[in-house]
């Protein structure tokens, strides 16, 4: 597995798309398709099958495993033919990347949560350090979001931490709160720690829509026809896994962290549903949502208009 960054602190910087890089080689049809998804339980579950070879007809994958900060900045820098990637990375990356409209996380009732080590309210963040997992990803957005007119005067230091060290950190007093997610949602009590926020919460609340986590993307450099025969093995991979959960659970627990098998269910059960098979029309209006509201906002660049469409 790839090792995860050190902690950073996070800088804020102008949303300005990236430059159109030159057009990549073609890539050749008998190559396996680099991809990189994390080790979370969804994840795997949804991949399983086409890893292992059990979805008939679908190109071959070779697999990266790495954290969702490392797969934003693979995607930034073009490194792998399909990523997992955070919905809020996008406007960076679709020039050249394209939104597969299925295999991400999307739903409701599973947003990312701010954590204290005792009981508190949004006001007591001001100016407070809080880690999270990355500057880019979909949770850091909701938080920012949310802070905007929660939280007055703002926070003050924000880090970045490998999702997994941030309860550890709030627990331990080196931050004030942590913004977490993954399975958190179903560990946190362990850690003696308590949910001041939960950004889902607040984001369906507003919205009314589902919530935007990961997301799929593909380069678009393969081409419509392997484009449209990913889509489709990444759904048959995601009915393989339901139709016969059981075939995945060695995978799902070799990458899950030393997780109880309980909570690496729960996980799946949460943030493997309808989306995961087709964003359809509530999870593209999300999407849309997410990232128009962010870029009035000024923290991301705005999208252009035939940015989502998929071939």
């Amino acid at each position: 597995m790839t090792p995860q960054p050190s902690p950073t602190e996070h800088e804020p910087t102008a949303p300005q798309a990236a430059p159109r890089r030159p057009s990549a080689p073609q890539p050749n049809a008998h190559q396996p398709l680099s991809i990189a998804y994390s080790p979370c339980p969804n994840d795997t579950f949804v991949f399983h099958a086409w890893a292992h070879g059990r979805v008939p007809d679908a190109p071959a994958i070779d697999v990266t495993f790495a954290d969702i900060d490392i797969t934003n900045g693979m995607a930034e820098r073009g490194e792998r033919d399909l990523l997992k990637v955070s919905y809020a990375v996008l406007p960076w990356i679709l020039r050249d990347y394209a939104l597969v409209p299925c295999g991400g996380a999307l739903g409701r009732g599973c947003g990312p949560l701010v954590l204290t080590k005792e009981p508190g309210r949004a006001k007591d963040l001001a100016g407070k350090t809080v880690a999270v997992p990355s500057d880019r990803s979909t949770a850091y957005l909701l938080f920012r979001l949310w802070a905007a007119g929660e939280v007055p005067g703002g926070v003050g230091r924000v880090i970045v931490l490998p999702f997994d060290q941030i309860m550890p950190a709030v627990r331990d007093g080196r931050v004030d709160a942590g913004l977490v997610i993954h399975e958190a949602r179903f560990t946190y009590q362990n850690y003696g720690l308590h949910r001041l926020a939960d950004m889902g919460e607040h984001w369906e609340l507003t919205t009314g829509l589902p919530i935007p986590l990961g997301a799929i993307v593909a380069k678009r450099s393969l081409g419509a026809e392997r484009l449209r025969a990913v889509a489709e093995a990444i759904r048959t991979s995601v009915r393989s896994a339901w139709d016969d959960p059981a075939a995945s659970r060695d995978y799902v627990l070799e990458h899950a962290q030393e997780m109880d098998p309980a909570v690496a269910d729960q996980h799946i059960g949460l943030y493997v549903n309808e989306f995961t098979a087709d964003l359809g029309e509530d999870g593209y209006a999300a999407v849309r949502g997410l990232l128009t509201r962010a870029a009035a906002e000024g923290l991301v660049p705005p999208l252009g208009h035939d940015a989502l469409e998929f071939f």
